[in-house]
């Protein structure tokens, strides 16, 4: 049960953008970042009392300065002020406040992730003002450690890629297809065929493919001992294309992180051709909304994990939900390299033997070094 909070209001709200340059690009099948960027909110009450949060940014190029612009033109001047008895009320009133201009504006994606990353701020705020994690405001019975997997792996050198994963503690992992059937049933094998006993691998098409497309590869691959398929269509296909796919797929399949309400995710628990939930903590939701999502999918029967690629702030945000919502989840961690991951989360989390461990402080445990970005 979600612990009550004392009331506070906000009396400044403060946007920060970084970008860390990357030998290596990450690729997608719709597109790749040459850099790695992040945007932090940082929230302070009345008392001086302060949290933490991240806002999605990944793509497009511009994201993150556009977002730094919605909040702090736009969002900001509707929160400061705000006396709240709980740090859950910003999001239902900041998404009813802006839904008007979202449809007028077509910006309803990144108003969501604004919204997210604020509401991350509160609770990391709120729990510190109550001087405990942020899993443990969530509920009582909210775990130490998670199980972590190893995300991002690019379709170039994807062996080697796993085998460094490996060595840094990881048992499970995420490879990125949708490029080619042949480089992606290839790259799957080979992958598969280094795997060591007890270790997993997931597959994830970043909504590359037609529906006739991802019956072709799932025909192809299933054999294999792939514990999900992930977006092997677009989020916005009806339906009855998802549980097509579903039905002929031995495969499970995953999703989530596209989906921008409440409700999309109500439809798509109860029509049950996803076997894995994935919300995105910092591109809708935030905590109050992923934390409801993540409860409805396990009473339902079904794996909540949480999505995320990104900095450190929204990395700690994802493993105390997690934490807290319980079930046999992992928790996403990108192996790619991006310093913004490890200063922006200090102390940052030594993963083991495919663990995550939380921090033991207040709120998310975490501070963003400023100083070493």
């Amino acid at each position: 049960m979600i612990k009550q909070t004392q009331p506070f209001s906000i009396a400044r709200i403060e946007s920060y953008v970084f970008r860390a340059p990357i030998e290596n690009p990450v690729k997608t099948s719709f597109g790749v970042m040459n850099d790695r960027p992040a945007m932090l909110v940082r929230l302070e009450d009345d008392a001086g009392a302060h949290g933490w949060g991240e806002v999605w940014c990944n793509f497009p190029v511009c994201g993150a300065e556009h977002r730094a612009h919605l909040v702090d033109g736009v969002l900001a001047p509707m929160l400061l002020g705000q006396r709240l008895q709980h740090p859950s009320e910003a999001f239902f009133s900041l998404t009813r406040g802006t839904h008007i201009l979202g449809l007028q504006t077509g910006e309803t994606g990144p108003l969501a992730q604004c919204i997210a990353g604020l509401d991350i701020a509160l609770w990391d705020l709120a729990a510190r003002r109550g001087s405990l994690p942020v899993s443990r405001l969530l509920g009582s019975g909210a775990s130490a450690e998670v199980a972590a997997y190893a995300s991002g792996i690019n379709p170039g050198g994807a062996v080697r890629t796993v085998s460094e994963a490996r060595d840094a503690g990881y048992r499970a992992f995420k490879l990125k297809v949708g490029f080619s059937n042949e480089l992606d049933g290839s790259n799957t094998r080979e992958v598969i065929s280094g795997l060591c006993s007890g270790e997993a691998l997931m597959l994830d098409a970043n909504q590359a493919w037609e529906l006739r497309e991802a019956e072709a590869f799932v025909k192809e691959i299933e054999q294999l001992p792939v514990r999900w398929l992930e977006e092997p269509l677009p989020a916005d296909r009806p339906a009855a294309e998802w549980a097509q796919l579903a039905r002929i797929s031995s495969i499970p399949l995953a999703g989530g992180e596209n989906l921008r309400c409440r409700e999309s995710f109500d439809a798509v628990i109860a029509a049950g051709f996803l076997a894995v939930v994935q919300p995105d903590v910092c591109k809708w939701g935030g905590i109050t909304g992923c934390f409801q999502v993540a409860e409805s999918a396990i009473r339902a029967g079904l794996l909540y994990c949480p999505h995320y690629l990104g900095g450190g702030i929204g990395l700690l945000a994802s493993a105390h939900l997690l934490a807290a919502a319980g079930g046999d989840g992992m928790l996403e961690v990108d192996f790619n390299p991006n310093p913004l991951r490890e200063c922006l989360a200090s102390p940052y989390p030594v993963l083991s033997e495919g663990r995550f461990p939380l921090p033991e402080g207040a709120g998310l445990g975490v501070e963003p070094d400023l100083e070493a970005v």
